[in-house]
């Protein structure tokens, strides 16, 4: 990737949107552009927060494990946005896990110039913060799911939030095992409630592809 088309590319992530031409081609100075394959594990609970990753390409989750070992899916991040950003809020350490759901290509920046540029330009800061409290309130939304809402209405909402997100019909590269841990379940219960909203016309499966064929009859399982 050359200069150029790094410089577009920043300029397509939020939190940088209102910076300058000149202050763009400072931030190619400063990031680095890098790919990873899926299973990548950026940092883990207690790794010192040094860097802010910007995903160009692909996905990443952000989980915890429990002590039974059961994976807890806190947030999904999709291209053009940013995670690690505790490091520049005082976190010194991370509390989850961030791995590589798809192959990835993102930018890395250290946490002085993420510093340095969030004291010369405090609109940086107020995006970061916009994507924070997004980020809440998603995690909040999702605790709640889980307490209140039975299996195959999580699902069925999962699903329905998946495919607003993409702004498609049809959801591509999630395994049965990916929306189970997003749901807080198991995967053979994940894949029989799936055949079940096939059975009953709500969608049709193939390798990693859902496609929604009856919209508002997952919402009104979504809401049982």
């Amino acid at each position: 990737m050359n200069t150029e088309q790094k410089i577009n590319y920043l300029q397509m992530v939020d939190i940088f949107q209102d910076l300058s031409k000149a202050e763009m081609k400072e931030m190619d100075q400063t990031t680095t552009m890098s790919t990873c394959r899926r299973g990548k594990i950026f940092y883990q609970p207690e790794d010192t927060s040094e860097v802010l990753f910007i995903l160009k390409k692909g996905r990443v989750q952000l989980y915890r494990i429990s002590t039974e070992g059961k994976k807890l899916i806190v947030a999904t991040i999709g291209p053009g946005t940013i995670f690690g950003e505790m490091a520049i809020i005082g976190q010194k350490m991370h509390n989850t896990f961030a791995e590589s759901a798809e192959d990835c290509v993102l930018c890395v920046m250290s946490r002085h110039d993420v510093e340095r540029l969030i004291l010369n330009k405090p609109s940086v800061a107020l995006r970061i913060m916009d994507v924070m409290a997004e980020r809440l309130s998603a995690a909040e939304s999702r605790l709640e799911d889980m307490a209140f809402k039975s299996i195959p209405a999580r699902l069925a909402s999962l699903l329905l939030n998946l495919c607003e997100e993409e702004e498609t019909e049809e959801i591509y590269g999630y395994t049965h095992q990916d929306l189970a841990e997003a749901v807080g379940t198991y995967r053979e219960t994940t894949t029989q409630i799936l055949n079940d909203f096939k059975g009953q016309g709500l969608i049709s499966i193939a390798r990693k592809r859902i496609h929604i064929l009856d919209p508002t009859g997952l919402e009104e399982i979504a809401i049982e």
